[in-house]
């Protein structure tokens, strides 16, 4: 393995990574706690199989829309390095299932399904005439629908289409439409109040940490990384803004329902997701789950209106992992 940022040879923690402006915040709260801990930089590394880290703890922080960096090659990278780790018996926190799941919306849609929750009706395909035909078959499909890459990751490339003939002339003239994996993703679409926006919880250890309400103005890419969308001036994420749209906008939610998290807290228990953000939307009535987040970019201004700094609280709990 090759490590950078290493902080000593006996490091209680390994974070794998891959966007180094999102992790700034978690490295600056292990340092504030004293934390011995090393980094594996995703874009660039290399491993022996069956090797083990010095940290008892491995915590992957790899995202899904790494592709839209040009990091493609980070993915599946990150998944053969937890693979190996866990064959060999080390803990890896967000590790290779979690992982899958957030890499696959059609596996997050299957299992919210599975647990009796509301979510989209999702269409994985890799061929415009297998989506017609499939179409075909679904007596009560209803346009509009969204159009996803099936990876997802950070909203990149969503398109909102109102029917399969706009679907297939958007996939046939969009270069690089197929990428990362060749597999698209059409999705139900939910009308719902723009004004409230969606709801996100965030999860540490199977219990909420904090929740929000994200007012998007159009936009799909709801990232609450600061990096991305900060309170105020221009981010550095790399997918496009719609013309003219106004920011993101954040809204600390105190008074989430409590059936809500406990919807949320089932999805990570099943999921295996040790730290990961849990997003949903109120339609006619119905809570419906779209999104699972197993790196979850945390925001700290909404933290704090909740009385604490949530980075403080991932290292704490990253630091007594270590010790057991």
């Amino acid at each position: 393995m090759t490590a950078s940022n290493s902080k000593s040879s006996q490091a209680d923690v390994l974070v794998l990574y891959e966007h180094p402006e999102w992790q700034k915040p978690l490295f600056a709260a292990l340092e504030k706690k004293g934390a011995r801990y090393d980094t594996l930089d995703l874009k660039k590394a290399a491993f022996v199989a069956g090797d083990l880290p010095a940290a008892p703890v491995v915590f992957n922080q790899a995202s899904p829309s790494a592709y839209v960096r040009g990091n493609v090659r980070a993915v599946p990278l990150a998944l053969a390095y937890m693979k190996a780790l866990e064959a060999a018996g080390r803990t890896v926190l967000n590790g290779h299932r979690a992982f899958a799941l957030e890499l696959s919306k059609t596996a997050q849609a299957a299992l919210i399904g599975r647990l009796g929750l509301r979510t989209p009706r999702s269409i994985a395909f890799n061929d415009v005439d297998a989506l017609r035909d499939q179409l075909a078959r679904e007596k009560a499909w209803r346009w509009p629908a969204l159009l996803k890459p099936e990876q997802g990751g950070s909203g990149a490339r969503i398109v909102k289409l109102g029917s399969y003939d706009e679907a297939r002339a958007h996939i046939e003239s969009t270069k690089g439409i197929w990428e990362p994996d060749g597999v698209l993703l059409l999705q139900e679409y939910f009308e719902h109040d723009h004004e409230q926006g969606i709801v996100r919880m965030e999860f540490l250890g199977g219990e909420l940490l904090y929740a929000m309400r994200v007012v998007s103005h159009g936009r799909y890419n709801l990232c609450p990384s600061e990096a991305c969308n900060p309170e105020s001036g221009d981010g550095i994420c790399e997918i496009p803004a719609p013309a003219a749209a106004p920011p993101v906008e954040f809204y600390a939610y105190k008074e989430v329902p409590a059936e809500a998290v406990a919807a949320g807290m089932r999805i990570v228990e099943a999921g295996g997701i040790d730290v990961g953000g849990i997003e949903y939307l109120e339609s006619n009535g119905e809570r419906v789950f779209y999104d699972v987040n197993a790196n979850s970019n945390l925001r700290g201004p909404i933290a704090r209106e909740h009385g604490f700094d949530p980075f403080e609280r991932v290292a704490d709990w990253l630091i007594a992992r270590a010790a057991r």
